[in-house]
């Protein structure tokens, strides 16, 4: 009998009855400590809109948190969700205090010497800022001579020393940069003023833009548009086939498109999940 999960509200049912097609536990090759333990376990931070947070109920919701139900509910186990800093999370997959980190990861040469990526999604990086602020972000380099907000370790966070480089290669002031453990944090920081603007995943930024009716308003430039992932470790190759499989059941019955069109994210959808343990497994599609 399907296992309900305890820490989250059932979500994933009326998605899945969007579906086109059944998938069966049997046709997903299930990893040995998940077979025996009857729960998906993973790492996610329940701090990053729309794909993780607590609604006002409480309640744990977002387009990882309903993929994450739906993959479960596929391979018919229970889910888990370890709530755990951003920053803590290739550590802890490093150390084996989790295998899985369901987050919207960028796959980069130092990630890949710890962990693996399974691709579920595209998008890039945007600034974001108060209305009233939002002239003075013109030019070729919008950014050169702003104080930004980043979360740690995030691509926002390696994207300022590139955009560093062009201010200075133009004779223009650098972008300051401040680090934060929350995306809350650095909301807070912009609205406050103590920063210019926050730099972060352009779909998180517009969806915040949508729920705060404008409070902030993301900027038009683009920044690295490339897959995003959920991260496994290095050493268990059973838990990212597993993952790979189950989330394309979840791509092939319809579910993975019903979440992303739910949030207004359908323009980032990719085909298919995929496995990266090199820089060369990387797609554009």
């Amino acid at each position: 009998m399907k296992k309900t999960n305890k820490l989250i509200a059932p979500i994933a049912g009326a998605l899945l009855a969007l579906s086109t097609g059944s998938v069966s536990a049997a046709d997903i090759t299930v990893s040995p400590d998940v077979a025996e333990s009857g729960v998906l376990t993973i790492a996610n931070t329940l701090d990053y809109a729309p794909f993780e947070y607590l609604d006002e109920n409480g309640e744990q919701a977002g387009i990882i948190v309903e993929l994450a139900n739906a993959v479960a509910d596929a391979m018919n186990v229970e889910l888990e969700i370890q709530r755990t800093p951003f920053p803590s999370m290739i550590p802890g997959l490093a150390a084996g205090r989790f295998s899985v980190a369901w987050e919207t990861f960028s796959a980069t040469p130092e990630r890949l010497e710890q962990v693996d990526f399974v691709m579920f999604l595209k998008a890039g990086v945007a600034a974001s800022t108060l209305p009233a602020k939002v002239e003075e972000f013109s030019g070729d380099y919008p950014l050169c001579g702003k104080s930004v907000g980043v979360s740690a370790g995030s691509l926002a966070d390696f994207l300022v020393e590139k955009l560093n480089a062009e201010c200075t290669a133009n004779s223009l002031d650098a972008v300051e940069k401040s680090v934060f453990n929350t995306s809350t944090d650095i909301v807070q920081a912009v609205l406050s003023g103590r920063i210019d603007a926050r730099l972060d995943d352009a779909t998180a930024s517009s969806f915040f833009e949508i729920e705060s009716k404008g409070k902030l308003v993301v900027l038009p430039t683009l920044y690295e548009v490339s897959p995003l992932g959920m991260a496994i470790a290095k050493d268990e190759p059973d838990t990212a086939n597993m993952m790979q499989e189950a989330l394309a059941a979840v791509f092939e019955n319809g579910t993975y498109k019903a979440v992303l069109d739910k949030f207004g994210m359908g323009a980032y959808a990719i085909n298919e999940p995929y496995l990266v343990s090199a820089m060369d497994d990387l797609r554009q599609d």
